[in-house]
C-alpha cells in the first residue's frame, strides 16, 4: 500500500483515467481476472472405436472448419511375396477412379469440390493410405466416397491400360531424374533385406506391368482389404459423427471382390540379411545446362536399427538427428544443421563431398539406419572411408550439449509437423493400425528428453554388431569389396586395407 501511495505523487506523461496507479497494484473498481484455464486432456486425446466387424475408428479434435479423413490398410509391398511385385503400386495409381457411384475420376472430383475438398492416395512398403480433406460439414459424402473407393473400385480395363502407361513413364523418370534418393532407398533396402518383406521392391517392375490386371488385383484385394485390416481415421471432426457414418457406409458393405476365402495373409517377419547392390550407371549427363551438376557416385551405408514398437526407437530417432547432414550446396544457409555430425565432421572439412546425409527407416518389426553420400567417382574410396568412420564414431563420447541439441530439434520438428492437419491424421492413422491407441506429442517429447549418453551407445554397439547394407550407382570402378567395407567398419578407425584392389 505504501508503494501505490509513493506512486500517487508521481506525474504521468500519458495521463489516463488512472495516472496515479502504479501497474504492480490492480486497478481500483475493475474485477478480478479470471484466465483461460487449459481444457481437460480428454479433448485432445485420440479417440478409438472398434466397429463389430473389426474395422477402427480413429479420431482427434481440432479446432478449424476443415477435416482431414482417410482409410489406412495394414497393406503394402512388403506383403506381396505370393503375388505378382508393383500391385501396391498399380492400386496406389488407381485410387480415386470409377467406383460402383461415382462414374469416373473426374465425378469424385467435383463432388469433392462442393465441400472445397481434395483426395490423395499415398502407398508406402507397409500401408496403403486413401486420404480426403474438407469442409467438416460434408463429411457424411466425405466417408461414403472413401469406402467406395476402397471396396467398391471398378478397375476397368481401360483404367488399368492407363495405369500401366503412368507407370512406365514414373519408372523411367526415376532413371532419369538427378537426385538418385528413391533408386537408393530401393536399393538399401533390398540389400539389408534380400528378397524378404520390406526388401520387396516397392515400385512396380517393367516386365511386370502387362501382367497385372482385374484378376489379380482382385485376388490380392480378397487377402488383404479386410475390415480387421483397417483404420477410418478423421482430424477436426466429432468421433460420434464419424463412428455414426462408419457404421453407415462401412459396417456390412460386400466389397466388389465378393467375400470369398482369401489366399491367405503374408505374417512374414522382417529377416536382416545385409549386402551390397551395386548399379553401374553412366552420371555424366543426368543434369545437363548453363550450370550442370558434375558427375557423381552415389553411395548408401546402413545398419539395421529397430522397431517403432521397441524402446530404443526413441534413441535411434536423437542419434539420426544428431548426424543429421545434407547437401553442400545448402551448407551456407541458415537452419539446414550446420551443428549436426556429418556438417561438422564430413561437409565441413572434405569440400569434394556433395552430399552427407542421416536417414532412419523404421517398419514394425524392423528398421534401418543409412547415411547416404556422393562424390567424384575417382574420390570413392576415400568417401566410404570417411562414412564407415562416422558409424564406429557413433559409439564414442557424445558431449551433452551436442545431444541437448539433437533432443531438442528432433522435439522441435515434432511439434513442427504436428501443426499440419494431414500429419496429424497420418500420425493418428499409423499408430493405431500398428498399436490399436496413440502417443501424444507430450508423451513423444517426455521420452525424448529421457535419452542419455549411455541409450545413444548402446544402440550404437548393438547396430554395430550386424553385417553391413550398402547401395551404390554410378561409376563403380573404384569401389572397395563389400568384405572390405565390413571390415573397416569392425575396425576400431574405419580404415579399409590398403591392398583392397587385389582382394577384389
Amino acid at each position: 500500500s505504501r508503494r501505490c501511495g509513493l506512486a500517487a505523487g508521481r506525474s504521468y506523461s500519458g495521463g489516463g483515467a488512472y495516472p496515479s496507479v502504479s501497474l504492480t497494484c490492480p486497478l481500483p473498481g475493475v474485477p478480478k481476472a479470471v484466465f483461460a484455464a487449459a481444457e481437460s486432456r480428454e479433448r485432445f486425446e485420440t479417440r478409438v472405436t472398434v466397429l463389430e466387424n473389426g474395422l477402427r475408428v480413429a479420431s482427434q479434435n481440432k479446432f478449424g472448419q476443415f477435416c482431414t479423413v482417410g482409410i489406412l490398410v495394414n497393406s503394402g509391398s512388403r506383403h506381396e511375396a505370393k503375388y505378382l511385385s508393383g500391385i501396391s503400386h498399380f492400386l496406389e495409381k488407381l485410387a480415386f477412379s470409377s467406383t460402383a457411384q461415382f462414374g469416373s475420376k473426374d465425378e469424385i472430383l467435383l463432388t469433392l469440390e462442393k465441400h472445397g475438398g481434395i483426395c490423395d492416395c499415398q502407398a508406402s512398403r507397409d500401408t496403403i493410405m486413401y486420404a480426403v480433406s474438407a469442409d467438416a460439414r460434408g463429411l457424411d459424402t466425405v466417408v461414403n466416397l472413401l469406402a467406395d473407393v476402397t471396396l467398391q473400385p471398378r478397375l476397368s480395363d481401360e483404367e488399368i491400360e492407363m495405369t500401366r502407361m503412368a507407370i512406365r513413364f514414373e519408372l523411367e523418370d526415376l532413371n532419369m531424374r538427378p537426385d538418385p534418393e528413391p533408386l537408393l532407398t530401393e536399393m538399401i533396402h533390398a540389400a539389408a533385406f534380400r528378397d524378404n518383406t520390406v526388401g520387396l521392391n516397392r515400385f512396380c517392375p517393367v516386365e511386370n506391368t502387362d501382367k497385372i490386371d482385374r484378376a489379380v488385383l482382385h485376388s490380392y484385394l480378397s487377402s488383404y482389404y479386410t475390415p480387421d485390416r483397417m483404420v477410418l481415421a478423421g482430424v477436426g471432426i466429432e468421433h460420434e459423427h464419424l463412428v455414426e457414418c462408419a457404421r453407415k457406409y462401412l459396417l456390412g458393405v460386400e466389397p466388389v471382390w465378393g467375400s470369398g476365402r482369401s489366399r491367405g495373409v503374408d505374417r512374414s517377419v522382417a529377416q536382416y540379411t545385409g549386402g551390397i547392390i551395386k548399379v553401374e550407371k553412366d552420371m555424366s549427363d543426368v543434369s545437363l545446362g548453363p550450370t550442370p551438376i558434375p558427375e557423381l557416385t552415389h553411395i548408401m551405408i546402413g545398419l539395421e536399427s529397430c522397431s517403432f514398437l521397441e524402446d530404443d526407437f526413441i534413441p535411434f530417432a536423437v542419434l539420426n538427428m544428431m548426424m543429421g547432414g545434407g547437401g553442400s550446396f545448402s551448407a551456407g544457409g541458415p537452419g539446414k544443421g550446420m551443428f549436426t555430425r556429418l556438417y561438422l565432421n564430413v561437409l565441413n572439412r572434405h569440400h569434394w563431398m556433395y552430399n552427407a546425409t542421416s536417414y532412419h527407416h523404421s517398419y514394425e518389426d524392423t528398421g534401418l539406419l543409412c547415411i547416404h553420400a556422393s562424390a567424384d567417382p575417382k574420390q570413392v574410396r576415400e568417401m566410404v572411408e570417411i562414412i564407415t568412420r562416422e558409424f564406429i564414431l557413433m559409439a564414442g563420447a557424445v558431449g551433452e550439449v551436442e545431444l541437448e541439441r539433437a533432443k531438442t530439434q528432433l522435439k522441435s520438428m515434432l511439434m513442427m509437423n504436428l501443426e499440419s492437419r494431414p500429419v496429424i491424421f497420418e500420425d493418428v492413422g499409423r499408430q493405431v493400425l500398428a498399436t490399436n491407441t496413440r502417443k501424444l506429442p507430450h508423451e513423444l517429447c517426455a521420452l525424448i528428453s529421457q535419452v542419455k549418453p549411455t541409450d545413444i551407445k548402446r544402440v550404437v554397439t548393438k547396430m554395430l554388431h550386424k553385417k553391413p547394407a550398402v547401395a551404390a550407382l554410378g561409376d563403380l570402378t573404384d569401389l572397395p569389396s563389400y568384405e572390405h567395407i565390413q571390415a573397416a567398419l569392425a575396425s576400431k578407425d574405419g580404415r579399409l586395407p590398403r591392398l583392397y584392389r587385389l582382394f577384389r
